[in-house]
């Protein structure tokens, strides 16, 4: 057991090494379950990949070369064992509307280039995430602000495929406008079209229900594909995918002349990259799984977009539909994830024109199917039960990826999460401490215990959290009001529940002292964490308030203040709470 601990625990492997340790423990079992595991992850890594692709208004074909070099890649680098990177639903919206940007005609070459462009600029910026160690920086979008970017991520991928699934095409302009534009275009939908599209969606809903173990993708595209060609052979007509280019994908050279313009977007898709591969990796990560390290993530997901960006994939990222089928399908490690990348490279050198045969009814039914599980009610019900100033987060976070934009609701997202933290920061508790009447139990001052006793001249303020220029003013506030509604001989100040104080409210604490002393009363302070005391005696503070009026606890303070007043202030009455 110990040697296993330290196997799995030992960050320090090189990629290469790493690889090689994990196929050592490999036995036959595992392998083939890998195997398995790998080849049932495909069945659905492909199809989507492709669906993802139009997403982004790219060839289909670009979808399988996203599920084949960066899907490769990642499983020699990575630090999660089931994590199968390709792309997923958000990284295809947010390419979408970057490249659309820069890419408004269907110039395929310079298209082609752009995406080149983007996906360097995407491993660049995880790369130089890592270069700097920002691998902490995902932790800083909220859970109740994600939710909603990703609802509203979801309604804006449902809004673009509609279109597809009816058979119609239309311009895009913004959400609203689109939205407007479908409903007034809704007459001029192809039967056939969307026809193909319900089948398709109500033939995953029936395989996932009561199959949840077979690709339903991939039968679901097979069927779709032989309706195709029957279609074809009796005369209907049907608008499919088209010509898919057979064999390896081509070297793709980057645009540098994109590259000012591409790379703000780069940094936000990279962003939300990081941000679903690690939540990805942590939910199917096994106990007995080696930890997953944030900056290796950062380097093994950077190279991984490097990788695809030369051979023309799109934004790469880890998904959490494919980890859970190839979880669930008994991968034990990155094996799975080289047969995926393996099975994707057969599909470009035999499959390519049969697939070229799909309806793009298919396709879209297949991204609305699995993109809708992105907008999740029960999560927002959750929220708003648990707090309602979050639960607000999460709907300006969705409404903001629907006003502004999928790039400009990452912003949004982030912003909003940064306001969150700061407003519950900005206002910390600050609480009297009682005794229990009775017992040596200290305790905040609270209605629900109104026999507790405080002490008479003494009056203990215990502030919670992290002091800083943020709070200090609102502090300094709630310390005058109870000092104004008290009257103490002494304060004291429990600094026990303080981890840390930032210069600014030092320096105010240092005023309020001064003030307290100049109407006649005395400051302690009390319980000083080792990093406060540093700051005070630092700031020489510790000296201005003398050597008696730093004190262990709120017990100390009490025996003090009895020791050097009056007995008969130390049991006074409780004062009103």
């Amino acid at each position: 057991m110990l040697s296993r601990i330290a196997d799995t625990s030992d960050v320090k492997h090189t990629p290469a090494i790493d690889v090689q340790r994990r196929a050592a423990e490999g036995r036959p079992g595992e392998r083939r379950d890998d195997v398995i595991a790998g080849l049932t992850a495909a069945a659905v890594v492909l199809p989507k990949a492709m669906a993802y692709a139009t997403v982004a208004g790219l060839p289909v074909a670009v979808g399988l070369y996203t599920a084949f070099a960066p899907t490769a890649i990642y499983a020699l680098l990575g630090s999660s064992r089931v994590l199968s990177v390709s792309s997923t639903t958000t990284l295809a919206i947010l390419t979408a509307s970057e490249l659309a940007e820069v890419v408004p005609d269907d110039d395929l070459t310079k298209l082609a280039r752009a995406t080149a462009t983007l996906v360097l600029l995407v491993g660049l910026a995880l790369l130089a995430a890592r270069l700097f160690r920002l691998g902490f920086v995902a932790n800083f979008i909220s859970l109740p602000v994600l939710a909603g970017f990703k609802a509203g991520i979801g309604v804006v991928i449902l809004l673009d495929q509609l279109p597809k699934l009816l058979g119609l095409h239309i311009a895009k302009q913004s959400f609203f406008a689109d939205a407007a534009n479908l409903v007034a275009r809704l007459a001029e939908a192809s039967a056939l079209s969307a026809g193909m599209g319900l089948a398709t969606i109500a033939s995953l809903t029936l395989l996932e229900r009561w199959r949840p173990s077979a690709p339903a993708p991939l039968l679901t595209i097979a069927a779709a594909i032989l309706a195709s060609w029957a279609f074809g052979h009796v005369g209907m007509t049907i608008a499919t995918v088209g010509f898919i280019p057979q064999g390896l994908p081509s070297l793709t050279f980057p645009d540098a002349s994109l590259a000012r313009e591409l790379l703000p977007g780069a940094i936000g898709i990279a962003l939300m990259s990081f941000t679903e591969s690690i939540a990805a990796a942590h939910a199917f990560a096994a106990p007995s799984d080696p930890p997953i390290e944030p900056n290796r993530e950062l380097v093994a997901t950077g190279v991984a977009n490097l990788g695809g960006a030369l051979i023309g994939a799109m934004p790469a990222g880890g998904g959490t539909s494919q980890t859970g089928m190839a979880r669930a399908a008994g991968a034990r490690s990155q094996r799975a994830s080289l047969v995926t990348a393996a099975t994707a490279l057969a599909t470009m050198v035999v499959l390519a024109p049969i697939l070229g045969l799909l309806p793009q009814a298919t396709l879209a039914a297949v991204v609305i199917f699995y993109s809708a599980t992105l907008i999740q009610p029960s999560e927002f019900v959750a929220i708003y039960r648990v707090r309602r100033m979050e639960f607000q987060w999460a709907l300006a976070a969705a409404a903001g990826v629907l006003v502004f934009g999928t790039l400009q609701g990452i912003v949004v997202a982030i912003v909003l999460s940064f306001v969150g933290l700061a407003s519950q920061t900005a206002h910390p508790r600050v609480s009297v401490v009682s005794r229990k009447r009775g017992a040596d139990v200290l305790r905040p001052l609270s209605p629900e215990h109104p026999d507790d006793e405080t002490f008479g001249g003494l009056l203990i303020l215990r502030p919670e959290g992290r002091l800083y220029f943020g709070n200090a003013q609102g502090v300094a506030e709630q310390v005058t009001a109870l000092v104004r509604e008290h009257q103490p001989r002494v304060l004291a100040l429990d600094l026990s529940r303080v981890p840390d104080i930032e210069y600014s409210a030092l320096q105010m604490l240092r005023t309020g002292v001064l003030r307290a002393g100049q109407a006649g009363q005395e400051v302690w302070l009390v319980g000083l964490n080792p990093g406060v005391l540093t700051v005070v005696r630092n700031s020489g503070f510790d000296e201005e308030l003398g050597p008696d009026r730093l004190l262990f606890n709120a017990r100390a303070a009490i025996a003090n203040y009895t020791k050097r007043f009056d007995a008969k202030h130390a049991s006074a009455p409780p004062s009103p709470a």
